[in-house]
């Protein structure tokens, strides 16, 4: 098993710039194709997609719009070798696709209205984006001021 870094992704997702980036394209391209035979076995974490998904949407890195974004980690998150423990890939999988229809979000929002969705349980915020979700269902404090 292989733990995966952000920039693991990149290097595979966004065009190299460089020689220098050219090479370590093609590394990362021939570990994902390892991945998608069934060849390698990775994993990452969630923190690790978040800054992938952010840094390719930021318009300051790369500019990707959220649905191109949502389909490029959504086909690397279902390759066969790729790895996560029970429940979280679909977790990430729901939250890419909550985000691609939700640009407004950031990935790490959508991965927050996701996982209080599948809980069932109210999602405390101050985030009128986040409470207009369908799938949210917002905190209300009591009266007497306990929670």
């Amino acid at each position: 098993m292989i733990f995966l870094d952000t920039n693991i992704f990149l290097r595979h997702l966004v065009d190299a710039a460089s020689p220098g980036e050219f090479a370590l394209q093609e590394l990362a391209t021939r570990l994902f194709e390892a991945v998608e035979r069934g060849d390698e076995t990775v994993t990452s974490t969630e923190v690790v997609i978040h800054e992938v998904c952010y840094l390719l949407f930021s318009k300051r890195h790369y500019g990707v719009s959220a649905a191109e974004i949502a389909a490029m980690v959504s086909s690397i998150l279902s390759l066969p070798g790729f790895k996560l423990p029970k429940g979280e890939k679909q977790i990430y999988l729901d939250a890419l696709e909550l985000f691609a229809a939700n640009p407004q979000l950031e990935f790490s929002d959508s991965v927050i209205a996701v996982r209080a969705h599948r809980l069932g349980i109210p999602l405390a915020t101050f985030d009128r984006v986040l409470l207009k979700l369908p799938i949210v269902t917002p905190w209300q404090p009591t009266d007497n001021g306990q929670t």
